[in-house]
C-alpha cells in the first residue's frame, strides 16, 4: 500500500476511534487537553524531533538541551499552573494528603546543590515539576475517573495506530538498528522500551474500560464504546508483541491479573484478601527467583542470563556512586565523571552492550541511589509502601477505581526492576503519581463516584443523637444525593 494512502486511512481510523469513544453526558474541562499534550511528547519523541530542529553542531545534548524543547515544557507549566490555581482548595488537600511525595521532591530540590552541574540539574528539576502537575490536572477535574478514562484514551487513540503505520510504511520512524544490527520495533518512540510502558499504560486502561462496561449494562452507547476500547486493545496487544519488551509484557499480565482477579466477586470489597493476592504474588516472585535460579526467570521472560547485560551494568554503576548517601544529585549521575569509570570496567570485562549507550542504569531503584543515595532509595520507598496502603484503602471504598490505581502501582514498582521507572519526563512516573492521588482522593471522598459516602453520613446523621458530632442537616445531604 502507498504510505500516503496508509496515512489517510490511519489518520481516518484515529478520527474515527475519537468518535466513537465520545462522551455526551459528562464534560471533563479543557485542561485535560495538557497532560493529553504532555503524554503525547514524552511518550514518543521531543518536540524538536517533530518539528525537524536538531541541535547544532558541537552541542552538549545532556547538558544543554533543545532551547524548543525547553520552551515547551515551561509553556505547559505555566499553562498547568493556571489550571490548578483554580483549583487550589482540591490541589492542597491532595498535596497536604501525600507528604511523602513532597518531600521526595523537594529532597530531589535540594540534591540539585550537591551535583556537580548544580544549574542544570535545577532546570531539570523545575522540569520534572510537569509530572506532578500533570497528574494534579487529571484528579482535580470535576469528574476524575472519567478525566482518567479519556486520558489515557486520547494517549491511545494517537500513538499506537500511528506507530503501526510507522513500523509498516515508514521503517526509517518505526525501526531501528542496534550497532551490533539487530533490529528493534519502536514506533513512534525513539526506544523499545519507551514503546513497551506507553503500551502498558494504554493497554491496562483498555482492559480496565472494558470490564467496566461489560458490567455497565445500562451505560448509554455501550456498544460503541466497547468497539473503541476493544480496538485499542487489540492495538495494544498487537505491538506488545512486535515490540518484544519482555519487562511491559510481564508488568502488563501482572496488572492484567490483578484487574481481573479484583472484580470477580469474593474479592470485590474485601481488602484483606487482596492485601493476601498482591502479597502472594510478590513472594511466588522472589520464591520463583531464588529457588529455580536467575537463569531460569531470565529465559521464561525471553532474556539471557543477564536480562540483556543488565546485571553487567548494575554490578558496574553501583560501585562509581560518588556518595552512596546522597547520590550524585537530582539526575546528574549521567553528567558528572562518574559513569565513565563504569565504562572502563565494562570494556575492561569484554563486556560492550548497544543498551549501555542508553544513559540509564535499567533500574529505576538503581537509578534513584546512583542520583540520591540510599536517602533518595528510602523515600521512594516510602512513596511506594504509602501508595500501595491508599490503593488498598481506595479499594476497599471503591473497587472499581481502586482495581486501576492498584494494577498501576503494582505494574510501576515492578516496571522499575529492569527499567529506570522513577525518572522524570516517563509516563510510567506521571501515571504512578495519578494513581497515589486518585487513591488519596477517593480515601479522603474528594472521588464519591457511586454516592456511596454521601449515602453513609447520611445513615449515620439520621440515627445520631441530637446535639451531637455526627447530627448532619438531613435535607441538605438528601440534596446532595440528589444532585448525583
Amino acid at each position: 500500500m502507498n504510505p500516503l494512502l496508509a496515512t489517510f486511512i490511519c489518520a481516518c481510523g484515529v478520527a474515527g476511534l475519537f468518535y466513537l469513544d465520545r462522551e455526551k453526558t459528562v464534560r471533563t474541562s479543557k485542561g485535560l487537553w495538557l497532560p493529553a499534550l504532555y503524554l503525547w511528547i514524552i511518550g514518543s519523541r521531543p518536540l524538536s524531533f517533530w518539528l525537524g530542529i536538531t541541535p547544532a553542531s558541537g552541542t552538549n545534548v545532556q547538558l544543554e538541551g533543545s532551547p524548543v524543547d525547553a520552551a515547551f515544557f515551561a509553556a505547559l507549566l505555566i499553562a498547568a499552573i493556571g489550571v490548578l490555581i483554580r483549583r487550589k482548595k482540591k490541589v492542597r488537600n491532595l498535596l497536604v494528603a501525600n507528604g511523602p511525595i513532597l518531600i521526595y521532591l523537594l529532597y530531589c530540590l535540594i540534591s540539585a546543590s550537591w551535583s556537580d552541574h548544580p544549574d542544570v540539574s535545577l532546570k531539570r528539576w523545575i522540569k520534572a515539576t510537569n509530572d506532578l502537575l500533570m497528574a494534579l490536572i487529571v484528579v482535580t477535574d470535576g469528574h476524575p475517573i472519567v478525566a482518567i478514562k479519556r486520558l489515557v484514551s486520547r494517549v491511545g487513540f494517537i500513538l499506537l495506530p500511528t506507530s503501526v503505520l510507522f513500523i509498516k510504511y515508514y521503517g526509517d520512524l518505526g525501526r531501528a538498528y542496534s550497532p551490533d544490527g539487530l533490529q528493534t520495533t519502536t514506533g513512534v518512540t525513539d526506544n523499545k522500551n519507551t514503546l513497551g510502558v506507553v503500551l502498558l499504560i494504554v493497554s491496562l486502561a483498555a482492559v480496565w474500560n472494558l470490564l467496566t462496561l461489560l458490567m455497565a449494562k445500562n451505560q448509554p452507547d455501550r456498544r460503541r464504546h466497547l468497539i473503541a476500547q476493544g480496538v485499542l486493545l487489540a492495538f495494544g496487544l498487537t505491538l506488545l508483541h512486535m515490540a518484544q519488551s519482555a519487562t511491559s509484557l510481564a508488568c502488563f499480565l501482572l496488572g492484567c491479573g490483578l484487574i481481573l482477579a479484583t472484580s470477580h466477586r469474593c474479592f470485590r470489597g474485601r481488602a484483606g484478601r487482596v492485601q493476601l493476592l498482591c502479597s502472594g504474588l510478590v513472594l511466588v516472585g522472589v520464591l520463583t527467583f531464588f529457588m529455580t535460579g536467575q537463569d531460569d526467570v531470565a529465559n521464561a521472560l525471553g532474556r539471557d542470563s543477564t536480562l540483556s547485560g543488565r546485571t553487567a551494568i548494575w554490578a558496574a554503576l553501583i560501585p562509581t556512586v560518588p556518595n552512596p548517601l546522597i547520590g550524585a544529585g537530582f539526575e546528574s549521575y549521567w553528567i558528572s565523571s562518574a559513569p565513565e569509570i563504569a565504562w572502563h570496567t565494562l570494556s575492561q570485562l569484554g563486556w560492550w552492550h548497544p543498551e549501555i549507550l542508553v544513559p540509564e542504569a535499567h533500574n529505576g531503584y538503581i537509578e534513584i541511589f546512583l542520583n540520591l543515595g540510599w536517602v533518595g532509595v528510602a523515600l521512594i520507598s516510602i512513596v511506594l509502601i504509602s501508595g500501595y496502603r491508599r490503593a488498598i484503602e481506595a479499594f476497599r471504598i471503591y473497587p472499581a477505581v481502586g482495581s486501576l490505581t492498584l494494577a498501576y502501582l503494582m505494574a510501576s514498582a515492578t516496571y522499575s526492576i529492569t527499567e529506570a521507572g522513577f525518572r522524570s519526563l516517563d509516563p510510567i512516573w506521571v501515571v504512578l503519581l495519578m494513581s497515589i492521588f486518585t487513591s488519596t482522593a477517593v480515601v479522603t471522598g474528594m472521588i464519591d463516584p457511586s454516592g456511596v459516602r454521601t449515602k453513609r453520613v447520611l445513615r449515620n446523621a439520621k440515627f445520631a443523637p441530637q446535639g451531637s458530632e455526627l447530627e448532619e442537616p438531613i435535607s441538605e445531604l438528601h440534596t446532595l444525593v440528589a444532585n448525583r
